[in-house]
């Protein structure tokens, strides 16, 4: 399903500035992205050259949290900062675990909503929503979600490498308590955000250049992220660097203390 702007006019692009979808895009090898936001991702590998082992454990933590939502009963996603189509992603994710889930991506990035319509033309149990995610009222009211997304149902709600582009923390705690009340007993919370602990030099260097893009970016510890899964039930081994999360794979050093990682659900009757 073609994804609606909720009647709003699709900002144009910019070119020119570098955009935080776009340098995720690049970092994950894709080719949606463009000069001013090849040169920020240049200067930010060159400050963390791991960058792109951190996005792809990301990719991995995503689909490990997707395929345990769906082993939970969870047969319906709602990814919050969806980013720009690429292999991996949610939507992948979920088709290759059910082919007819629905899956609604929201972005408020011009280019990461264009290439999202694009991508979910041809799938009627997917679409794409134009919002900031700090806005639940017009997310869940939104067309598509209303459309797809059963919210007397479960619901996997995803948010994977946002929420550290989101400063404003009052406002991030208020639209995840906002989701949280509106989804169903049974839904699933899957967060990840880039971790304070250990930040260095390198990390301030890399945190200047996105502060430069369409996002800024901001640390926070892990009882700041604690915080944004309210009273839900935590999964284990709970609210910890990625690194204990995925304890049984090979991961680089520097990208496995790299985020903070979460998934919690939602008990009740």
């Amino acid at each position: 399903m073609i994804g609606e702007a909720d009647a709003q006019a699709v900002p144009e692009v910019d070119m020119q500035r570098p955009s935080v979808s776009r340098m995720y895009n690049y970092f994950l090898g894709g080719r949606h992205n463009f000069a001013a936001d090849r040169e920020a991702a240049a200067a930010a590998l060159t400050a963390m050259p791991e960058l792109p082992a951190i996005v792809r454990l990301n990719r991995r933590f995503l689909r490990r949290a997707v395929t345990r939502a769906h082993e939970a009963g969870v047969g319906q996603f709602l990814d919050l900062g969806c980013g720009i189509p690429s292999p991996g992603d949610a939507r992948e994710v979920v088709r290759e675990l059910d082919p007819h889930a629905p899956v609604v991506g929201v972005d408020v990035e011009a280019s990461a909503y264009l290439h999202g319509c694009c991508v979910t033309e041809d799938d009627p149990h997917a679409g794409m929503v134009l919002a900031d995610l700090t806005d639940p009222g017009l997310v869940l009211g939104s067309p598509v979600v209303r459309d797809l997304i059963d919210l007397d149902r479960p619901v996997g709600l995803l948010l994977v490498a946002v929420a550290h582009f989101i400063p404003d923390t009052e406002r991030l705690a208020r639209a995840l308590d906002d989701y949280r009340r509106a989804l169903a007993p049974g839904s699933v919370l899957a967060l990840t955000h880039g971790s304070r602990k250990g930040s260095s030099e390198r990390t301030e260097r890399v945190r200047r250049i996105y502060n430069n893009t369409t996002a800024p970016m901001v640390m926070r510890d892990q009882a700041d992220v604690r915080a944004f899964f309210g009273d839900w039930a935590l999964l284990s081994p709970g609210v910890t660097l990625v690194g204990e999360w995925m304890a049984a794979e090979d991961l680089d050093e520097v990208a496995q203390r790299a985020f903070i990682v979460g998934m919690s659900r939602k008990i009740g009757t």
